[in-house]
């Protein structure tokens, strides 16, 4: 079993105050339920400080904001948050999520520790996402219990974030409980957003996906629209932290892509480490993932513990970056290359109103069933143009279906034997955004004709006994629901836990059948099933799987 990235910050920290926590977690996420609709198109009555806007974060003037900054421990660190913030601020960075307690864990941050915080954020024009992280799971809580108590502590904190809706994103809790039940987070969140709408506070709410932040069992993927769609006001955004289970490059844009074509808005709200400490992908690709899709992202941390931006964990000298933190800020994603301060801070620019010329007729190439590539000739701009947005056109009628910051994006979730018609917008760092670019058509090509497609991996090994995954892709152009894997182990291994779907063996043959969040494979797309298992002197893979009774591809 392999430890989580997450886990092991965590436990730095508590370390310092609790004592030694080991902490261990399974790795693997579901997929986004097929049935999820479109978000809220309006921020609901919300006018004013920041809210959403067509799945989007945006000021009070209607303009996105993305968030670019790191987290800084301020609940262990409060004699160095005024400095620090300011050498944040001088880095580059428009954000920072501060760690506060509710005093469930750790002491509690008073009224007037917080309200200082927000003075300083505001003082050195920053926008400050506030976050409670006493509910970070344990084992022996639950979140229901734990997001109810933080809950009171931000109406207990009215006083002193009334009227701060420019400035402030109110985080509910850091990664509300961990490795436990998965039906546990959807309806105590829903609880949560509701008791401080009543409450009257109208900021946006940060909600953290559950399993440490990483929803590795898909629980927040799956049920986002549903927690969405209980907030009235349309205000609020996910947070994703990716550590170590997003080990591909695919599974980073995959994630991230979900919430965007459903218009549900989200950021990474933790991620970082030294390139590849965990086996996962340099973290410079989930920052450019970030970008290109312009989404916000939040380094942890600032203030050390074990991945620290610093070189020197605790020395908090800003001309002393570690190798992350250099990558943070000033890598080719970086912080510093970026961010876009706040407008409400009358930041943003220098006043540029000019937009930029439209981009070339787009031309089409690598047409697939479910996707193609599209290619123009670069706009022009008198500052610099930043990147692009592809839309589709029907009707008279534009959808977003891609972003991108260079001249070439490729456009998925297409179907079969379909006509498309695709045109580009560009747009420069002050959000001026240039007339529309001629249209291009394009027609897909017809469906792949093999049924299924299969992906066994080993995570880990141990003497007696593996971790692994089983991804099952859908070539096809319809949602596969309800299904039933098929194979057999060769070297007597047997499952001794499964997530993501329900094993049934007889000697070495298997049959694995859907979890309730798996149970629909939608076209072009995929679900992953994970699992411990015993094994002897030799674990050899299965390499022949049927779905349905149809055989599949390896992958």
């Amino acid at each position: 079993m392999r430890r989580t990235r997450s886990t092991t910050r965590k436990s730095s920290l508590s370390k310092l105050l609790t004592g030694l926590v080991t902490l261990v977690g399974l790795l693997a996420y579901g997929v986004l339920s097929p049935t999820v609709a479109q978000a809220a198109q309006s921020p609901g009555t919300l006018a004013t400080g920041l809210h959403i806007s067509n799945g989007r974060l945006v000021e009070g003037n209607g303009n996105d904001f993305v968030m670019r900054g790191v987290n800084h421990a301020h609940t262990w660190y409060q004699g160095r948050t005024q400095q620090s913030l300011a050498d944040i601020k001088a880095l580059g960075a428009n954000t920072v999520r501060v760690v506060l307690a509710d005093g469930h864990r750790w002491s509690a941050n008073s009224a007037s520790d917080v309200a200082n915080v927000i003075a300083q954020c505001k003082a050195n024009r920053l926008i400050c996402v506030l976050e409670v992280h006493d509910t970070t799971g344990y084992g022996e809580e639950s979140a229901a219990g734990t997001l109810d108590e933080a809950a009171d502590y931000w109406i207990g904190l009215k006083s002193v974030l009334a009227g701060e809706e420019d400035f402030i994103v109110i985080n509910i809790g850091n990664e509300p409980w961990g490795n436990t039940d998965p039906d546990g987070w959807t309806a105590p969140t829903i609880a949560a957003i509701k008791k401080l709408r009543d409450a009257g506070l109208e900021h946006t709410i940060m909600v953290d996906a559950p399993n440490w932040g990483q929803d590795w069992q898909g629980v927040m993927r799956a049920n986002a629209q549903s927690v969405y769609d209980a907030d009235t006001t349309g205000n609020l955004i996910f947070s994703i932290h990716m550590y170590s289970v997003f080990d591909t490059a695919q599974e980073i844009t995959d994630y991230l892509n979900a919430f965007v074509n459903a218009e549900l808005p989200i950021l990474i709200g933790e991620f970082g480490g030294p390139a590849d400490q965990y086996g996962d992908p340099d973290e410079d690709t989930m920052m450019a993932a970030a970008q290109q899709l312009k989404l916000g992202y939040l380094a942890w941390s600032w203030s050390g513990n074990t991945d620290p931006i610093l070189d020197l964990a605790l020395n908090f000298d800003p001309t002393q970056l570690s190798s992350w933190g250099l990558r943070v800020f000033n890598g080719a994603n970086g912080i510093a290359r970026t961010a876009k301060e706040a407008t409400v801070f009358s930041g943003g620019g220098s006043g540029d109103t000019q937009a930029p010329t439209a981009p070339g007729t787009p031309s089409a190439s690598a047409v697939t069933a479910t996707s193609a590539t599209l290619g123009w000739t670069t706009a022009t701009d008198n500052v610099g143009v930043t990147g692009y947005d592809i839309v589709r056109v029907s009707a008279g009628d534009e959808t977003r279906v891609a972003t991108s910051t260079t001249n070439t994006a490729t456009v998925s979730g297409l179907t079969a034997e379909t006509a498309y018609t695709f045109a580009v917008y560009a747009h420069d760092a002050a959000g001026n955004r240039s007339a529309r670019s001629a249209t291009v058509s394009v027609t897909t090509d017809k469906a792949a004709s093999t049924p299924c497609s299969v992906g066994y991996r080993v995570v880990g090994e141990w003497p007696g006994g593996f971790q692994g995954e089983i991804r099952i892709g859908n070539p096809g152009t319809a949602a596969i629901t309800g299904w039933k894997l098929a194979f057999a182990f060769a070297d007597g291994q047997t499952f001794s836990n499964m997530w993501g779907g329900t094993a049934t063996q007889s000697g070495g043959t298997v049959s694995v059948a859907p979890a309730s969040y798996t149970t629909t494979i939608p076209a072009g797309g995929s679900v992953t099933v994970g699992f411990i298992a015993n094994k002897g002197s030799t674990n050899t893979a299965p390499t022949a799987f049927t779905l349905n009774g149809s055989a599949c591809t390896a992958s």
